[in-house]
C-alpha cells in the first residue's frame, strides 16, 4: 500500500484527493493536515467522509510527514512548498504539489506573475509538469511533480495538437474560459458570497490571470517558440467545471486552409488513445455537466470557413482533472500503478 499524507487536506482539492483516494485500492491516508482543524475529525468537517474514515486532522509538518509518508500531496497556496521543502525532504519521500510553485520554469516568471519570491529556486529543475497526457515519461520516477492548474490544464490540452502540429497560428490564439466557485478556494471572499455570483457571471483577471504564463509556457514548448496568447477567466454560477472556448486562424499552407479531417487527424494521433480524453463528434461540443466529478477531459471543435478560424472548446471538472484527479493519476504514474486506478468514476448526472 502507497502511505499518503495531504497537506491543506480541508480545502476543496484536499477534500477531493481525499475522496478519490477512499476509492483506490493501492493507498492508504496516513496523514490529513489541516492547519485550521488540528485535533478534529476529518468528517466532522465534510461530512460526506462519515464512514470512511474517523481520523483526526494534523497540523502540517511536512519533515515529519516525509518519515511516514511514501507520497505528499500539498494542497496550498502559493508560496507555502518553496518556503519549506528541501533536499533532505526529498530524499525520503515524493511531492505532488498542487500549487504554482515549481509549475514555472523561470524564477522571474513566477515572481512577476505571483507577486512574492520564490524561496527555494534550486529545485525548480528538478520538478516536472504533470500534465500526464503529454509528460508522462518525463513523470516516470521522480520525486517532485507540479501538478498543473485547473485553467491551464483545460485550456493546453484543447489546443495543443493543433499548435505541435502548425494547424493553426499560434500567436492569434485567444482563450475564454469560465470556472465554478470552486475554483476560487474555501476560504470566505465576499466577491464569492451566494448572492454576488448567482445569476451572473462575470470577467476577472483580465490581461493579468496568473495562469497564463503557465499557458504560454507550454503551448510555447508545443510551437517551438515563444508565444503569447489572450486569456481571460470567467467567473460562472455553478459549483464546479471549466468550459475553455479557443480561437486561433487556421494556418494556410501549400494554398489551402487545413480540412475538419486534418483537424481530426490531430486530434487522433495526440489523444486517440487517451483514456481520460474524450473527443467529440463532428458538430458536438462539450459541457460541463457531463464531465461533472470525473477525471475526464471533454473537446470538440469546428472550423468556422468565413473567417478560417478553428473554434475548440474543452470541459473538465475543475476540482478532478483540474486539481486533485489529475494529482491522482501523477500518483498512479510515479509508483508505476494502472494509471486510471481510482479514476475509472463515471461522471456524475445530475
Amino acid at each position: 500500500m502507497v502511505k499518503v499524507g495531504i497537506v491543506g487536506a480541508t480545502g476543496y482539492a484536499g477534500a477531493e484527493l481525499v475522496r478519490l483516494l477512499m476509492g483506490h485500492s493501492e493507498v492508504q491516508i496516513v496523514w490529513y493536515g489541516s492547519k485550521s482543524y488540528v485535533g478534529q475529525d476529518f468528517a466532522s468537517i465534510y461530512m460526506n467522509a462519515r464512514g470512511f474514515t474517523g481520523e483526526e486532522c494534523k497540523a502540517d509538518d511536512l519533515d515529519k510527514m516525509a518519515e511516514e509518508c511514501d507520497v505528499i500531496f500539498t494542497a496550498t497556496p502559493q508560496g507555502y512548498l518553496g518556503s519549506v521543502l528541501n533536499e533532505d525532504i526529498l530524499s525520503r519521500t515524493k511531492i505532488i504539489d498542487l500549487s504554482a510553485d515549481f509549475r514555472l520554469t523561470d524564477v522571474s516568471t513566477y515572481e512577476k506573475w505571483y507577486g512574492i519570491e520564490h524561496k527555494s529556486p534550486q529545485l525548480i529543475n528538478r520538478a516536472v509538469y504533470g500534465l500526464c497526457e503529454l509528460y508522462r515519461e518525463k513523470i516516470r520516477g521522480r520525486d517532485l511533480v507540479a501538478n498543473p492548474g485547473c485553467y491551464t490544464t483545460c485550456s493546453i490540452l484543447t489546443a495543443y495538437p493543433m499548435v505541435a502540429e502548425g494547424l493553426i497560428d499560434p500567436d492569434t490564439l485567444i482563450i475564454d474560459a469560465a470556472s465554478g466557485t470552486s475554483g476560487a478556494g474555501r476560504g470566505a471572499k465576499v466577491q464569492n458570497l451566494y448572492c454576488e455570483v448567482n445569476e451572473s457571471m462575470k470577467p476577472y483577471g483580465v490581461t493579468n490571470h496568473r495562469h497564463t504564463p503557465e499557458i504560454e509556457q507550454e503551448l510555447s514548448l508545443a510551437a517551438g517558440r515563444d508565444i503569447m496568447v489572450n486569456f481571460t477567466p470567467h467567473l460562472a454560477p455553478m459549483n464546479r467545471g471549466i468550459l475553455a472556448t479557443e480561437y486561433a486562424t487556421l494556418n494556410l499552407r501549400n494554398g489551402s486552409y487545413p480540412t475538419m479531417e486534418d483537424v481530426q487527424a490531430a486530434y487522433e494521433k495526440y489523444y486517440g488513445d487517451e483514456f481520460f480524453i474524450r473527443l467529440l463528434p463532428k458538430g458536438q461540443m462539450p459541457e460541463t455537466r457531463w464531465v461533472e466529478g470525473s477525471n475526464f477531459v471533454d473537446i470538440g471543435y469546428l472550423i468556422d470557413e468565413r473567417t478560417h478560424r478553428l473554434i475548440m472548446v474543452g470541459a473538465i471538472d475543475n476540482l478532478v482533472k483540474g486539481a486533485a484527479g489529475q494529482a491522482l493519476q501523477n500518483m498512479n504514474i510515479l509508483f508505476g500503478l494502472d494509471e486510471k486506478t481510482g479514476l475509472t468514476g463515471m461522471p456524475v448526472f445530475p
